[in-house]
C-alpha cells in the first residue's frame, strides 16, 4: 500500500466516524417512522468493517471480520461512489461540502484498497 501521512490516515478514520455517526442517527429516524432500514444497516455494517481495515492496518486493531463480511463491505462501499460523485459534481466549489466530500471519497477508496488485500487471516 502507498505511503499514507498520518494527518491523511487520521483524515480517512474521522470521515469514516462521521459518516457513520449520519449512517447510526438515519436508522434511527427510519426505525422511529417505520420506514425500510435494510440498506442503511448494510451499508452501517460496511462502514463500521471499513474503520475496522483502516483501523487495523494502521493502528494495529484487531477485528473479528470474515473474508466474506470483508468482500461484502468492499462491495457495498464500492456502490457507494456514484452517489458521492454525483454530490461532489453539484456541490459550490470551495465548499464545506465539496471538501467533505473529497475526504469521503479518498477515505473510501483507502479502504477499498487495504480490503483488497487483507483476509481475515491477517487478524
Amino acid at each position: 500500500m502507498e505511503n499514507i501521512s498520518s494527518e491523511e490516515r487520521n483524515g480517512a478514520i474521522r470521515a469514516f466516524e462521521s459518516t457513520i455517526h449520519k449512517s447510526e442517527n438515519a436508522l434511527i429516524n427510519m426505525t422511529e417512522k417505520g420506514t425500510n432500514t435494510t440498506l442503511v444497516q448494510k451499508r452501517l455494517t460496511a462502514l463500521r468493517i471499513g474503520l475496522a481495515m483502516l483501523e487495523h492496518t494502521w493502528h494495529g486493531e484487531s477485528h473479528s471480520y470474515t473474508d466474506e463480511e470483508i468482500r461484502e463491505a468492499q462491495h457495498v462501499i464500492t456502490g457507494l461512489f456514484p452517489s458521492l460523485e454525483s454530490q461532489y459534481a453539484k456541490a459550490k466549489v470551495g465548499g464545506a461540502q465539496k471538501t467533505l466530500l473529497e475526504r469521503r471519497i479518498r477515505a473510501f477508496e483507502l479502504a477499498i484498497q487495504i480490503m483488497s488485500t487483507k483476509k481475515a487471516a491477517d487478524v
